[in-house]
Parts: structure tokens; C-alpha cells; sequence
């Protein structure tokens, strides 16, 4: 079977609350989890919610990556789609976890857009 790409969702929890509510920092690990998975930005866009909370989106060639933050719950939901056979998601996914000090990380995969 072949398929127009792929979507991971991740949830990390445990994460630093701090980190989770501060969009410079967000975007910062964002940018640099998009290149450490070989994707190519196109076009970026971070905001604050009040009281708390980021949300984000990073275009890329390769399709996107979001994430919606909620630093109340030290919880991220990130969601990266690729239309890519180059893009390497799990390097992107280990950074993030990583950059954000999550405690545990859940990761799910499901192929879109069967064309066969």
C-alpha cells in the first residue's frame, strides 16, 4: 500500500511549566526540531493565550508541525504531518521532549491518504 504521508501526534506530560508558557522559547525549539528532523521551513506563527498557553504552527516543504501548549497541566500536544519519505519525525520528537523536560512521552503514527 502507498500513502500521501504520515501523521505523528505526540502528548508529552511532566513537562516545565514555565518553558510551556513562554512563546520565544517555543518557537526556538520548534524551529530547531523541524531541522534537526531535515524538514525546511517555509513559514512560522506563534501566539500567547491569556491566561496562559502557546500555540504554534511551523510550515514546512515537507508539510507541517504544531503544537498547543498547556502549562497548567505541564502538558504539550504536538502534531507533525510530512508528505516527506526524508523527513526523520523521530529526531524532531526526541528534541522536543527533550528541549520541553517532559517526564513521559506517547507517541502515535497513522499513515494518510491511501492512493493504492
Amino acid at each position: 500500500m502507498r500513502f500521501l504521508g504520515k501523521q505523528y501526534m505526540v502528548e508529552l506530560k511532566g513537562c516545565n511549566a514555565k518553558l510551556l508558557d513562554d512563546p520565544e522559547f517555543i518557537g526556538t525549539a520548534m524551529r530547531e526540531a523541524a531541522l534537526k528532523a531535515n524538514a525546511t521551513i517555509v513559514q512560522q506563527f506563534f501566539h500567547q493565550f491569556s491566561p496562559f498557553g502557546v500555540s504554534g504552527t511551523i510550515v514546512i516543504a515537507e508539510s507541517h508541525i504544531n503544537i498547543h501548549t498547556w502549562p497548567e497541566h505541564a502538558y504539550a500536544a504536538i502534531d507533525m504531518f510530512t508528505c516527506s519519505d526524508t523527513l526523520i519525525a523521530e529526531n524532531a520528537i526526541e528534541y522536543l521532549k527533550e528541549a520541553l523536560e517532559a517526564k513521559e512521552c506517547t507517541t502515535s503514527m497513522m499513515n494518510r491518504g491511501q492512493i493504492d
